[in-house]
């Protein structure tokens, strides 16, 4: 039975600047995805780049995540095309790309996305991003259905930042707090005044380019990001919330 390609809502979205709340997902493993896709959040990202997370465990979360209002977005583990390429065929709509420090690798990132002549990635439609072959207009969309988040993570990045920001298919920037810190020389203090500021900076500069801009906050304090305009705001992940429910559950039965 065919069958068309969905549209992207969560791409429109970005482009919108409608304020899309998520979840970061560490653990590799499905029932977490779906037992939390009903909490309320506008997406979640699988991480695969500082989990165990591989090619087979995404491919269940993305299916634990069908047939549900959340998003999927998956992080792949460094900016190169044939892991783009393969997180995309497994049927991730939208993809985050870490540590882009420059306007060339934003375009590389775009053309890593994009079937020819637009791009460079690999075309097969026998895969799960193109319905098994069902979706009779897979070719013809899925450049414009794919959603691409680049992370700002450097000094490099916040220089380029206006360039990049500017590069076209590039629907998000998404600041990486801890990575930039570290990078500006504050490692481990991601909420020191002078790594914040910088932060500020970054998303008054993404705003004035047209372009959406997201951050994680993973202690859940993300009120001061929202209210400078990011939009794409993870507001916890499932690893802080299972330590902190497990550290005051045994808190609340220890003597003092």
């Amino acid at each position: 039975m065919s069958r068309s390609l969905p549209v992207n809502t969560f791409k429109q979205a970005l482009r919108a600047h409608t304020r899309q709340l998520g979840l970061w997902i560490n653990f590799p493993y499905a029932p977490i995805v779906e037992s939390l896709a009903g909490s309320g959040f506008d997406w979640m990202l699988m991480d695969m780049e500082h989990t165990a997370n591989d090619l087979e465990t995404v491919g269940q979360q993305l299916l634990a995540l069908r047939g549900t209002p959340v998003t999927p977005v998956v992080r792949v583990p460094i900016h190169d095309m044939a892991w783009i390429k393969r997180v995309l065929d497994a049927g991730a709509p939208n993809v985050m790309v870490p540590n882009i420090r420059s306007a060339a690798e934003a375009a590389e990132a775009v053309a890593w996305t994009r079937f020819a002549p637009e791009g460079l990635r690999g075309v097969a439609g026998s895969t799960r991003a193109g319905g098994w072959t069902r979706y009779t207009d897979y070719m013809a969309r899925a450049n414009d259905e794919i959603g691409l988040i680049l992370q700002i993570e450097s000094r490099e990045a916040l220089a380029e930042l206006d360039a990049i920001c500017r590069v076209p298919g590039v629907d998000a920037v998404f600041i990486g707090p801890s990575d930039l810190a570290a990078s500006l020389g504050h490692r481990g203090g991601a909420g020191r005044p002078e790594v914040q500021a910088e932060i500020a900076r970054a998303i008054g500069i993404a705003r004035a380019a047209g372009c959406a801009v997201g951050i994680l906050a993973a202690d859940g304090k993300a009120e001061h990001y929202l209210e400078a305009g990011a939009t794409m705001v993870g507001i916890g992940t499932d690893l802080h919330l299972l330590v902190a429910a497990a550290d005051a559950l045994v808190r609340r039965y220890t003597p003092a």
